[in-house]
């Protein structure tokens, strides 16, 4: 079934100060909410845009600024992806502003197994971006 939520803005990546995340944040909507809601999706350094750029991409190379603009439009199309999987699971249904940490730890478990399968199946889209985007 197709989501009502509705994207209004989106700002980011964030470094996240006291730990080893990125984060970006939402301004959504659905038809039945009076006002917008704050989502906060974060995305671990070391358990997804790691895992995504060294092992399933095998990404390597670049100069410092390639890599940089690598790991930004990576942690993006993470945090997007986690946006649809935790609005999947239900976890946006209320209109509540809400913060998604990373898919380690207790939600280590099936979301980020959601998460796997989106990275294994668009392993060929994302490396096609990366090439587009970064000329490597």
């Amino acid at each position: 079934m197709p989501s009502d939520l509705e994207v209004l803005n989106v700002m980011g990546p964030y470094r996240e100060p006291q730990e080893p995340a990125m984060s970006y944040d939402y301004s959504v909507q659905r038809k039945d909410w009076a006002t917008p809601q704050g989502v906060r999706i974060k995305v671990s350094i070391e358990h997804e845009l790691d895992y995504l750029k060294n092992t399933v991409l095998e990404f390597s190379g670049g100069s410092v600024g390639q890599q940089m603009r690598c790991n930004q439009l990576l942690v993006k199309a993470i945090a997007d992806q986690k946006l649809e999987i935790v609005d999947a699971d239900g976890q946006l249904s209320e209109r509540l502003d809400i913060m998604v940490g990373p898919f380690v730890g207790d939600m280590a478990g099936r979301l980020f197994v959601l998460l796997d399968q989106w990275m294994q199946a668009e392993k060929t889209s994302l490396r096609q971006m990366l090439k587009d985007k970064l000329g490597i």
